[in-house]
């Protein structure tokens, strides 16, 4: 269904400012570029006395990991509790630390840049002394890089490092674990336990992707490597509690066995296709009820493809999560404004909320396909790229599940649904809406590397009234060509050429600033923060 008309004077927006403050600052304005959302719990009509309270073991056990993700990101959280100024502790608050998620700068006194690596290294620790540590562990996912008692450097296992908070998520599952009347979710939480003791995550995602009979979800555990700009190693604890949508769910799960399909559909050489995800894959679409730690940090996120285990996508395949709820508050509030604002008017005609959701569909599918292992004998994509890893990602995801969707358009295995020119002028609005999370974030980054390589083929323009004037079959051939370049330098762990394309279109340009600049007299917000109704 096309939005073509957005009501959002009944929108639940809260703004939350000190009383004191009497003049507008940068601070305050910040702040009022996150409307609050009330997340609203769905009717839980068919859920047990017994599922209820599993609901409620499960927030329970993602407050605590995001306890831990405080800690990894920034440090002890009483800190920024203390700050005594309202706007800047509530600031704090949305981007767990004292930097703007959006440009890495701290907002304050007393704070630096944030550091690359967040807290996962030691902040006086050189690049020279990290190459010369002689750890195989050191580049581990669950590890936490630390000084010993003479200075030196040393390794500290996740589940060492925060076991009071681990010890009291476990409890949580195991009560949970203790009530379910649904086997595979006890297998599952009795797994995810045995793994958050060991940082072996192996058999707890095999049980998460075998837990297909459940209305509820719960994802929990370190799983984004988003936060360690540094080295592009370390993962982030976060968590999210959620509630299968039965009814959308089933309208997508005719594309879960799609994925080796789609793999061999890529546009690039054959040798970047080699690996092989597994058909056993699926799509979800949920109502989120919680969000805890990475997941809640700044920019929230609306859909998530797990795990991130090359060996498991291989043998098993991945589950895709879909916030629609969390998805529609995002277009209403924020895409569809922003297209209205800045696309030319007959192009407007196709923003339309459906496009939305597959475009972030095929973009979380994405995550699964191309490689996970060099072709040339670098190892995997993440160490050969390094801290270019993850933004070639979030690139990838984006440019090739815009592309997926377009194809699949075209051979009519979405027809009825949206059309191509719909997926494209939403992907855009939702481009310019994207890219102002900054260059702090390898979100960010690897929008704004998007937007510069489309604008240098032509896929849009920017004309003297500023508004864009889409081109859609120069979009198309960018699009594929980007999804080409990138899967190349994935599969051959070209570092060099990721750093050039990086220095080439990571950027602000004087186009997108403007743009900025008319978006914020709109009053349209940068994205949505979370009241959770109980």
């Amino acid at each position: 269904m096309k939005k073509n008309l957005i009501l959002l004077a009944g929108a639940a927006l809260i703004l939350t400012v000190s009383c004191n403050v009497k003049k507008s600052t940068p601070l305050t304005r910040s702040i009022k570029d996150y409307a609050v959302v009330t997340i609203k719990t769905p009717s839980l009509e068919g859920i047990t006395d017994n599922g209820k309270e599993v609901l409620n073991l499960y927030r329970f056990a993602a407050d605590e990991a995001d306890k831990i993700y405080w800690d990894q990101y920034f440090g002890d959280k009483a800190t920024m509790d203390a700050v005594q100024d309202e706007s800047a502790r509530e600031f704090a608050m949305i981007n767990y630390g004292p930097w703007d998620r959006i440009d890495g700068k701290p907002f304050i006194e007393g704070y630096e840049i944030r550091p690359a690596g967040a807290n996962f290294y030691p902040a006086d620790m050189t690049d020279e002394e990290f190459a010369a540590f002689d750890d195989s562990l050191k580049t581990n996912p669950y590890t936490l890089v630390r000084r010993d008692e003479n200075g030196a450097l040393k390794t500290v296992w996740f589940h060492e490092a925060y076991k009071e908070n681990i010890d009291k998520i476990c409890n949580y599952l195991q009560a949970a674990a203790d009530i379910t009347i649904k086997e595979s979710v006890r297998n599952y939480l009795l797994k995810k336990i045995d793994a958050l003791r060991s940082d072996d995550y192996y058999e707890s995602d095999l049980a998460w992707l075998d837990m297909t009979d459940s209305k509820m979800d719960l994802i929990i555990g370190p799983n984004e490597a988003d936060d360690d700009q540094r080295f592009g190693a370390k993962r982030s604890f976060g968590a999210f509690v959620l509630l299968k949508q039965l009814e959308k769910t089933a309208q997508i799960d005719q594309l879960t066995k799609m994925l080796p399909e789609l793999q061999k559909s890529l546009p690039c050489d054959e040798a970047y296709k080699v690996f092989v995800p597994g058909n056993e894959s699926d799509i979800y679409a949920y109502d989120a009820l919680y969000y805890a730690g990475n997941y809640n940090a700044g920019i929230k996120v609306i859909a998530v493809n797990l795990p991130s285990d090359p060996k498991v996508q291989s043998e098993k395949g991945t589950r895709t999560a879909l916030l629609h709820n969390v998805m529609n508050e995002k277009f209403n509030r924020i895409v569809f404004p922003i297209g209205k604002l800045l696309l030319e008017g007959d192009q407007t005609a196709h923003l339309s909320d459906d496009a939305f959701f597959w475009n972030i569909a095929f973009r979380e599918v994405a995550h699964g396909l191309g490689v996970k292992e060099t072709v040339n004998g670098k190892g995997s994509v993440s160490e050969a790229l390094g801290a270019e890893a993850v933004p070639f990602e979030e690139m990838k995801a984006n440019i090739v599940g815009l592309y997926l969707v377009c194809n699949l358009m075209q051979e009519h295995q979405l027809s009825g649904i949206v059309t191509k020119e719909d997926a494209i002028t939403t992907y855009i609005a939702s481009l310019l809406r994207s890219e102002r999370f900054g260059t702090g974030s390898a979100l960010g980054r690897a929008n704004i590397m998007i937007y510069n390589y489309l604008n240098k083929k032509g896929a849009f323009s920017r004309m003297e009234s500023g508004k864009y004037h889409i081109d859609y079959p120069k979009a198309e051939q960018a699009i594929a060509d980007l999804a080409g370049e990138i899967l190349k330098i994935q599969a051959t762990g070209d570092y060099q050429a990721a750093k050039a394309f990086e220095t080439e279109y990571a950027f602000v340009s004087k186009e997108f600033s403007l743009d900025q600049h008319n978006i914020r007299l709109e009053g349209i917000p940068t994205d949505i923060r979370f009241i959770f109704e109980k």
